[in-house]
């Protein structure tokens, strides 16, 4: 078999697998997730009218990661075309964002409550933040190796 024509499976290899079923049922989900997730909290959010500041803070920036994660999974679903390694880096961006800033959050409750509840959001928030470096590191590596064969194919 040539080397080109071996390319020529790899990327419809790869173009088969990010149409997938299954990568859409998961934008399905996030989208479903997120929705509910953005309603409840804005539901809260707008019925309990004597909430403090800092909860009101805490909705209000829930509610904006919700939108976010919303507004990326209808994208995906209505681009109707392969989703290319630069889109699961803004995804991987996201995440390590969001859970930046849970985790930002932890830390402030471990520091000011100072008991097993405030620790334990802070591990999980450790937790999430070390997988979505993970997810990003692994998405750049991806969109890079996938730059040099597009480069050693234009070559």
């Amino acid at each position: 078999m040539s080397p080109q024509m071996k390319s020529l499976q790899d990327v419809r290899r790869i173009a088969g697998a990010e149409l997938s079923l299954s990568a859409r049922i998961g934008y399905v989900a996030l989208l479903l997730v997120s929705s509910a997730m953005t309603l409840v909290i804005a539901s809260l959010w707008l019925t309990e009218a004597t909430l403090p500041v800092r909860t009101q803070l805490a909705f209000g920036v829930m509610c904006v990661i919700g939108v976010s994660w919303s507004a990326l999974s209808v994208w995906a679903l209505r681009a109707r075309r392969p989703l290319f390694a630069r889109d699961r880096v803004v995804a991987g961006g996201l995440a390590v964002a969001f859970t930046s800033l849970f985790l930002v959050g932890g830390v402030a409750a471990a520091i000011l409550a100072n008991n097993a509840a405030s620790y334990a959001v802070l591990g999980s928030g450790v937790a999430m933040c070390a997988l979505a470096v993970r997810v990003l590191i692994s998405a750049r590596q991806r969109f890079q190796a996938l730059s040099v064969r597009r480069a050693e194919l234009a070559g």
